[in-house]
């Protein structure tokens, strides 16, 4: 599975005045309202799955980038959302640097072996520099897309 498989451009949000997303929760209650739709759940339900997970630990990974994720038994499937947050985010996260992207994944907690793969699909993405760096800067929900698209074709 691509990550663009589980992503979609309506599931995308580029905040670059930084009005959306001013905070953690603001954007794990995003996130919530972006993935319920695609994973047939409450958006209460998926933002508190999310704020539990936070709970244990930050999923803030450092360089910019936070992969809050959840699994729930009524998840019908696997579904992706990006926060692109050029001017920063607190997210707590492990190298106390603010997060620029917040990828969020939520799916079956039937599907552990799918939804850890997924997370290292993320992870691998948005280790490289220059991804990190290109979709930092995207103008567009399209752009940042297209460009997880590409990357997914290589």
């Amino acid at each position: 599975m691509r990550l663009s498989d589980i992503l979609a451009e309506q599931r995308i949000v580029v905040d670059a005045s930084g009005s959306v997303v001013p905070d953690k929760g603001a954007a794990l209650q995003l996130l919530a309202s972006l993935l319920a739709p695609a994973v047939e759940l409450d958006p209460e339900v998926v933002e508190r799955l999310l704020k539990d997970r936070e709970e244990l630990q930050s999923t803030g990974i450092g360089d910019g980038v936070a992969i809050p994720h959840a699994s729930a038994d009524a998840a019908v499937k696997q579904a992706a959302a990006l926060l692109v947050c050029p001017r920063g985010v607190p997210f707590e996260a492990i190298d106390g640097q603010a997060v620029e992207l917040v990828f969020g994944v939520v799916g079956p907690r039937r599907a552990t072996g799918e939804h850890l793969r997924t997370l290292a699909r993320i992870s691998r993405l948005l280790r490289d520099d220059s991804t990190r760096h290109q979709l930092k800067h995207a103008a567009s929900p399209i752009e940042a897309y297209n460009l997880i698209e590409a990357h997914d074709a290589e």
